[in-house]
């Protein structure tokens, strides 16, 4: 297997926040809605299937930890998580905060509105919190 590399589109949609074991964690830049990516870091992965039965687990945990600080800090109505993979096979999970006003609810986030970006400014608070709030439950 190959070292890992993330998909071209994903970086440049995306900005970091943080490693986990085994996934690494993104904020879309896409200021509609607080929406999170975790991209488990190994090569050639397109399903969560193609991890082994203890990745399997530790993604789980890792979407379940992400969903609870998405939902804390951006104080949502829902959250969507799917791996789809229609437009990059890289496997990845988005963890998506949704609220009765935005956009697109109650239908899919995609292809409703087009991107906007953040302000660098509010980017950065954002990842700052999400930084915040993973280092409080990791303690």
């Amino acid at each position: 297997m190959s070292s890992f590399a993330l998909n071209p589109r994903l970086e440049g949609d995306s900005l970091f926040v943080a490693d986990l074991p085994l996934s690494m964690l993104r904020l879309m830049k896409d200021a509609n809605y607080p929406w999170l990516l975790l991209v488990p870091r190994k090569s050639d992965l397109v399903e969560i299937i193609d991890l082994d039965e203890a990745e399997q687990g530790q993604l789980m945990q890792e979407i379940a930890l992400v969903s609870k600080l998405l939902r804390t800090v951006s104080n949502c109505e829902k959250l969507n998580i799917g791996a789809l993979g229609n437009q990059v096979s890289q496997l990845h999970v988005h963890v998506i905060a949704r609220f009765r006003d935005d956009a697109a609810w109650p239908g899919p986030v995609w292809g409703v509105v087009p991107p906007r970006e953040y302000d660098p400014e509010s980017a950065d608070n954002l990842i700052d919190h999400l930084q915040d709030a993973l280092a409080d439950a990791i303690r």
